[in-house]
Formats: C-alpha cells, sequence, structure tokens
C-alpha cells in the first residue's frame, strides 16, 4: 500500500506553467509523441512511432477505419467475390486460393512525379518474399505466390490459400523501385541500405498528403506538403513530430507551448491524461479511447528458468494486476487474461485466469525446486538465484512505475528482478527484434479487429541471425496446436466455426503464458480546442493516415 500511495502521489504531482501555443491557421502543426523511429522502412521492424509518421507520408491499399471496417485508401474499389474483382481459383499445388484484383487510384505520384505503379508492387513483393530481406510481417508476403500485372495501374495478386479476410492487403505497403531496387543488390544487407534510412530526405520516397524534409535522430521529424499528393488538399503547411521520451517532460512541453498536441497512439498515459484534463479542460479536449492496444510482458523461452511453466505461472500469480488496473489507472484499462481484447467480437470468456495469489506463487516455485531463500531471493538446490531482467521503454513514465510495482511484488515471493531499460530506438530496433532481451520485455501491441497473431505465435516467424530477424515471434514460442489453429483460422470462412477456434487458441495462450497479459490500454488524445478532425480509430491504425481531414476552426 506504501508503494501505491507513493506512486500515486508522483502521479499527480506537475509543475506547469505558460497556455498553449496559438497558431496561424493552415501554417504548422507540433505534435508530441514518446518514441522516435529506428528505422523509416515501412516494412522493416514493427514500431508505431514509425507506424504515426509513415502514414502521413503513404498509403496502404486497405486499411481498417474508425468504425472498424475495412476501406480502400490506395486502391480505388475493395476486391470482392460479389463484385467479381475476388476469383476462387486452384493453386498449382491443387489447394483451395483466390485472385485478388487491386487498381491503384490514378493519379498517384511519388514525389519526384513518378507514377506509382505495378512495377512498385512487384518490387515491394520481390523484397517481401526474400528470406533475408528482414521484413517483419512475411507470411503476408510468402502467402502471394504469383503477381499478374493487367497494366500501370492494375495487378492481381494470387493466394496460396482463401482466407476470412482474403482482400485485406493493410501490411503491404510500397517501395518505390525506381529508388531502392538498387539498395537490393544484396538482400541481406538492405536493412542497413534502403533510402528510407540513408536519404530519408528524399522526396521519391514517398507518395501521401506530406514528405519528411528534416529528420533530427532522437529529436523530431519535419513533413512538409507533397505536391504530387492526389487527395484534399491537407490544412497545414508543415507538421513537426517531436520525440520526447519522458512523458512528464512531454506535458510541460504542451503547457509551454513547445507542442500543439499529443498524439493519444504515443502519448500520456490514463492517470496523466486525467490529472491534466482536470487542470487544463479550458485549452484542451481530452479524447479517451479503448481500443486494440495490449500491454503484456514478452518472455524469453530460450531462457532455461522460463521454460518451466510453473515459474512462468509463479509469475503471473504473483501480480496484482486488478490493484495496478483499478489505482494507477481508475479501471479504464481492464486486466488482460489474453492478447485477445473483450471489444472483439472473437473475445473468449471463459480462459483460465490467473488472480493475485502469492500464496500459489510460493507452492509452484517450492514444487519446482526453488524453496531455498538466501536474503529474501529464492535459490534452488545448486545455488542458483532465482533472478530475471526486465526491460521496457526508458522515460514512459507508466512503464517504469508499473515495473517497480512488479520488481516489489515479485521480490515479496522471493523473485531477484533487475530493471534495465533502454530507449524505445534501442528497444525496439534491436533488443525485441533480435532477441537481445534475457527474460522479460514489457510493451504493447497494437492490433486490427480480428487480427490473426500468425506472426508473434507462429514457431515459423521466430527472428533468428538464419533468417537475418524477419517475423515477430519474440518470445520463441513453439506449440504445434497453436501453429494448426493459426493456420486454420485464417482459411475458415464459415464465423461459428472460427470462433470457436479463436476460443482454444485463447485457451492455449492462457494456459502455455508464453506472455504475461497486463492490461488493455486506452488511449488519451490530447488537442487543443482549435484542432479539428482528429477521429480515433481504436485499434493499430493511427489518426494521421487521416490527417488531410484534419483543420483549424
Amino acid at each position: 500500500m506504501r508503494l501505491f500511495k507513493a506512486i500515486l502521489i508522483a502521479l499527480v504531482v506537475y509543475t506547469s506553467a505558460g497556455s498553449p501555443s496559438t497558431m496561424a491557421a493552415k501554417d504548422k502543426l507540433v505534435i508530441g509523441i514518446t518514441q522516435f523511429p529506428a528505422t523509416f522502412h515501412p516494412n522493416i521492424d514493427s514500431m508505431a512511432a514509425k507506424s504515426y509518421i509513415l502514414a502521413m507520408t503513404a498509403r496502404p491499399f486497405t486499411v481498417f477505419d474508425a468504425n472498424w471496417e475495412l476501406i480502400c485508401m490506395l486502391c480505388t474499389e475493395l476486391p470482392t467475390l460479389e463484385n467479381g474483382l475476388a476469383k476462387k481459383e486452384t493453386t498449382p499445388g491443387g489447394k483451395q486460393g483466390i485472385a485478388v484484383t487491386y487498381s491503384i487510384q490514378p493519379k498517384a505520384l511519388w514525389g519526384d512525379g513518378v507514377a506509382v505503379s505495378t512495377k512498385d508492387v512487384l518490387f515491394t513483393w520481390k523484397v517481401g518474399r526474400h528470406p533475408k530481406s528482414s521484413i517483419g510481417n512475411m507470411e503476408l508476403y510468402r502467402s502471394i505466390y504469383k503477381v499478374d500485372v493487367k497494366d500501370e495501374k492494375t495487378f492481381t495478386f494470387h493466394f496460396d490459400k482463401l482466407t476470412f479476410d482474403y482482400n485485406a492487403i493493410n501490411g503491404f505497403i510500397l517501395i518505390p523501385a525506381h529508388i531502392d531496387e538498387a539498395n537490393f543488390s544484396n538482400p541481406e544487407t538492405y536493412k542497413n541500405r534502403t533510402a528510407f534510412d540513408t536519404d530519408t530526405l528524399n522526396k521519391g520516397l514517398y507518395f501521401g498528403p506530406y514528405k519528411i524534409t528534416e529528420v533530427a535522430p532522437g529529436s523530431h521529424v519535419v513533413l512538409d506538403r507533397n505536391p504530387t499528393w492526389y487527395g484534399k488538399s491537407p490544412a497545414f503547411n508543415r507538421i513537426v513530430v517531436r520525440a520526447i521520451g519522458n512523458t512528464a517532460a512531454m506535458e510541460a512541453n504542451l503547457v509551454s507551448g513547445g507542442l500543439d498536441m499529443i498524439a493519444g497512439e504515443l502519448g500520456l498515459s490514463i492517470d496523466q491524461a486525467i490529472s491534466f484534463e482536470k487542470r487544463h479542460k479550458q485549452k484542451y479536449n481530452v479524447i479517451y479511447k479503448p481500443g486494440l492496444v495490449y500491454e503484456h510482458i514478452d518472455l524469453n523461452l530460450e531462457n532455461p528458468l522460463l521454460q518451466d511453466i510453473r515459474i512462468r505461472k509463479a509469475l503471473i500469480y504473483a501480480i496484482d494486476r486488478k490493484a495496478i488496473s483499478e489505482r494507477l489507472f481508475g479501471g479504464r484499462q481492464p486486466v488482460a487474461h489474453t492478447s485477445v481484447n473483450p471489444l472483439d467480437w472473437v473475445f473468449a470468456e471463459n480462459v483460465p485466469k490467473y488472480s493475485y495469489d502469492p500464496k500459489k506463487t510460493a507452492a509452484l516455485l517450492d514444487e519446482a525446486g526453488w524453496s531455498i531463500k538466501k536474503r529474501g531471493v529464492r535459490t534452488n538446490a545448486k545455488g542458483q538465484k532465482l533472478t530475471f531482467e526486465i526491460m521496457t521503454t526508458a522515460g514512459n513514465r507508466t512503464r517504469e512505475l508499473v515495473e517497480q510495482i512488479l520488481q516489489s511484488q515479485w521480490k515479496a515471493v522471493g523473485f531477484d528482478i533487475k530493471i534495465k531499460n533502454e530507449p524505445a530506438r534501442v528497444f525496439f530496433g534491436q533488443t525485441m527484434t533480435e532477441r537481445r532481451y534475457s527474460g522479460l520485455g514489457m510493451y504493447a501491441w497494437m492490433s486490427s479487429p480480428e487480427n490473426v497473431p500468425r506472426t508473434t505465435l507462429h514457431s515459423e516467424h521466430i527472428p533468428t541471425k538464419a533468417n537475418n530477424f524477419a517475423g515477430q515471434n519474440y518470445t520463441s514460442f513453439k506449440n504445434a496446436e497453436m501453429d494448426e489453429l493459426l493456420e486454420t483460422i485464417e482459411i475458415q470462412l464459415d464465423k461459428s466455426k472460427r470462433k470457436k477456434m479463436w476460443k482454444r487458441l485463447q485457451h492455449i495462450y492462457a494456459n502455455e503464458l508464453p506472455v504475461l497479459p497486463l492490461y488493455f490500454r486506452a488511449n488519451a488524445y490530447i488537442l487543443p480546442k482549435w484542432l479539428t478532425g482528429v477521429k480515433p480509430t481504436g485499434h493499430q491504425y493511427s489518426t494521421t493516415l487521416w490527417v488531410e481531414n484534419w483543420g483549424v476552426k
């Protein structure tokens, strides 16, 4: 209780001065986020900061909108079986596949005036399919076994299976062939040679409402209007995205006029936002949006200690997640039992749940042979300490406070937990991507509705040196039944049958605990009252995908 009281005091004590900037209409908007991208390549690594920025510079072919409906963005019409743009077919291997035809927006141009074309589609597919290219969502590219080009703007993807989301190619973000193809001559080194990182200011890399015109690593990114943008003209001539890892410093920058707004996707925590709203509601609108953001702790299952399911269960029984949710977040961020949010229609209610129970933790550790305590830390018969390292993004005050609570609760039952945090660009760019963490890694996944977690749970998606660290199964989880479910859910078109499979998937997840679920986050958007058009989605696709709809009162 003393620890909780201390944390609560820390959460509400701030110093603030000044007032938000009064910005000239259609001039400049300054946005605060908590992380700086590790790379600007759209398909390498998975990081919210990068997605937030690049959403203003490019468009996916398809995406889920704020109503959770699949829509076209770069394509002209969403292909369906009903409109004939999607057609079932038999693959060369004799299986059920599907051919899906898309047309690119006719006026879409890269920032240097070159047409966005099927040449870019072919090149992006080539990069995504290569086993050494370091692309994160390699399953999407692998499943497209052939591409037919009709003309400069029309193409057909041939998928090796018919999936329930056959027309959703949200993760297929184009790479300009005329700029980056030369850098792909050696696929193994492409990650370090791509123009997105070696020539980031090249206007030919972007075809959205904005283009990147300045990058100060670790500090800020400047985006200016893109004159070749084919859509609605955005209201602001310039947008500056500032990365401020310390959320208390971010709030101070907002009230002093250094920022105009704080992004909900990567901004203040709920507790900070509630406190901020009480003090500044006359000048700012605060929007709380619950959504498909899953805060959790990955466990490195190559650590011999964590391979023991009893230790994994002992860890979660020792955490009072309900108290963390209620006392830190006012109950706005519910406890998670699996990675599937109750807002998603495939959520299963009846899965194994782990309530706070230190006695069960003690019994599990005794059974596992960790019954000898020396200076409060459990050891085994060989004298080995029960010790782990936990890592997260440095400067994120809420995560760091949660870490302190976890460390204290685990210490009470005999775990020795050491905190080792890193800047977000290192933590996501290397530590998690290359599985350099030794024990526990705390962060969040953002997903779309009914998002099959193949890339994070399938055994074929474990990043290794051999595959140049492609894939996002950072835990090294291997389970044959889970692999089969991930493969069969995708191709089951009957929703009732699919929901049963989802229920089984969640049961395996909760039983095996490759991950310690914490809670589902709600995002807090801190917006000046003069800003209009920002519409939170509640899923992984950020508000900046619709930045051209933002305006000034």
